[in-house]
């Protein structure tokens, strides 16, 4: 018991020395002593000393022989210390007012990296998932030969898939509202119809999706309801239309686990159309 309480102890002495150094630091003007403590700070892994300290930095080593690797590491820190947003800001500004420095590479690339690490998940709106593809395509054709070439290609795949997957969510909300009519009256249409759309637009955003075949077999059970769902007048065209949507199901995924659901429908589609 008394060991463990001596070394908490110590290391409260410890934490009390570093913080009374950093404030000696931060409140002095030498600021070639304070560039090298702002560097060991970083090192250490202390990243909210060296990014109070890097901040300051920035504008007075600007013109200096340190100036880019002060606003560099100054974006590193931020990243570090998972501030991804300010993050990619310095990593743009460094790219910006370096476009030939020493870090360019590197930090257009985490211009990327940094935005990918905020995007959110499918549900919400995906505005940083887009900028995180821009920037990891900026970044591919700007440094088509870079070592960092596979990691921001999977990158894009990965973000690409949290777009398609948005798409999903939002056509299987469509579908799985069906025939509520309230929502009907106030989108001025089926949500099985914005299903459909939904999907198709999808399947041509993204025609080489690994979640072709969920789309698909939306597309498919929304015809199918709208038909079952329809007006006399609509009736007998939708069932048709369903029925050719079932049948190009079939061709296109003929393993397909919901194929005897494709079937049910053709059949019930003919027993329609047949009279």
């Amino acid at each position: 018991m008394k060991k463990n309480l001596f070394i908490l102890a110590f290391a409260v002495a410890l934490l009390c020395g570093c913080g009374a150094e950093f404030n000696r630091v931060y409140k002095s003007s030498d600021y070639d002593y304070k560039y090298e403590y702002a560097k060991q700070c970083f090192a250490e892994g202390r990243f909210t000393q060296a990014i109070s300290l890097l901040q300051e930095l920035v504008t007075i080593q600007k013109g200096t022989d340190n100036a880019q690797e002060c606003l560099y590491m100054l974006a590193m820190a931020e990243f570090c210390d998972k501030d991804y947003e300010s993050a990619s800001a310095t990593f743009k500004k460094y790219v910006s007012s370096y476009p030939k420095g020493v870090y360019a590479e590197q930090a257009s690339f985490y211009i990327g990296q940094s935005l990918y690490q905020s995007t959110p998940e499918p549900r919400l709106d995906q505005a940083p998932t887009v900028g995180a593809i821009n920037a990891f395509q900026q970044f591919l054709d700007f440094y088509p030969d870079s070592n960092m070439r596979p990691i921001a290609q999977k990158r894009l795949f990965e973000l690409q898939d949290k777009l398609v997957m948005k798409e999903y969510l939002s056509a299987k909300l469509y579908y799985n509202l069906g025939g509520y009519f309230l929502n009907c009256i106030s989108s001025g249409g089926s949500n099985y119809e914005a299903c459909i759309i939904t999907s198709q637009n999808a399947l041509k955003s993204y025609p080489y999706s690994s979640m072709r075949e969920d789309f698909a077999l939306l597309i498919m059970k929304s015809k199918f309801e709208l038909a079952e769902q329809s007006v006399e007048s609509k009736r007998l065209e939708r069932y048709r239309d369903a029925e050719d949507e079932c049948y190009g199901f079939i061709n296109e995924y003929p393993d397909s686990k919901d194929k005897a659901l494709a079937e049910k429908f053709i059949a019930k589609c003919k027993s329609v159309t047949k009279d």
